[in-house]
């Protein structure tokens, strides 16, 4: 569904245009729920795609080491090669993850954030299970999940360009769809995981704001 683009300079990067859309958007939320100052904070990005948005976030946080993973291996070196121009050195090695299965199992309660961008509508209902399951897993207590994407609200899916993407998506893999949020709410309960907020988003996308519980 997405296309991607090589880079100009000849590196390995991949450029996906909405991620230079999103980019900016998504980081004025980031802002409002990410500590700046505390030194030695741990960030996941479930599903890092090209590694664009780890390099335009981790810049804006070098109080913050991020984590990118990805189940795609040829994006891998993308990722390496925009890890490679962080301006503080703060973006670790890309890790292969497949979130449909058990993953990051060695890192228990390690993170404090973790960020997931367009993955939940595009991916099989199990990896929405599975995200929720490592969240709850590696997240610590009162640690933040942000999920950024199209949803539908108790039922109700708007507007209409948003109703002729998820039939699109149905269409591709009918595996793949806009989720509701309720269905969410149900599977983040199963892992200690509640909406602390869900943010309207430019192009009909919403950002959710989860919290694992403290206890």
């Amino acid at each position: 569904m997405y296309v991607f683009h090589d880079a100009e300079d000849g590196s390995d990067k991949k450029v996906l245009l909405p991620a230079e859309r999103n980019a900016q958007p998504i980081l004025e939320v980031l802002t409002r729920f990410l500590d700046s100052k505390t030194p030695g904070l741990q960030f996941l990005e479930i599903s890092s795609g090209t590694g664009q948005h780890a390099l335009y976030f981790a810049n804006q946080f070098p109080n913050i080491t991020f984590q990118p993973t990805e189940h795609d291996k040829e994006l891998l070196a993308s990722i390496v090669a925009y890890a490679d121009e962080s301006r503080h050195g703060n973006i670790q090695q890309p890790l292969f993850v497949d979130i449909s299965q058990p993953c990051l199992l060695n890192f228990a309660g390690q993170f404090d954030y973790i960020l997931n961008v367009n993955l939940i509508h595009v991916s099989p209902w199990a990896c929405t299970e599975g995200l929720f399951r490592t969240a709850g897993h590696v997240l610590k207590p009162g640690g933040l999940l942000l999920t950024y994407g199209a949803l539908a609200i108790d039922g109700v899916l708007e507007p209409e360009s948003n109703r002729e993407f998820d039939e699109a998506l149905r269409k591709h893999d009918p595996e793949w769809g806009i989720r509701d949020l309720r269905d969410l709410k149900q599977e983040a309960a199963k892992n200690g995981v509640v909406v602390k907020e869900v943010i309207d988003m430019p192009a009909n996308n919403k950002m959710v704001v989860w919290q694992k519980n403290e206890q």
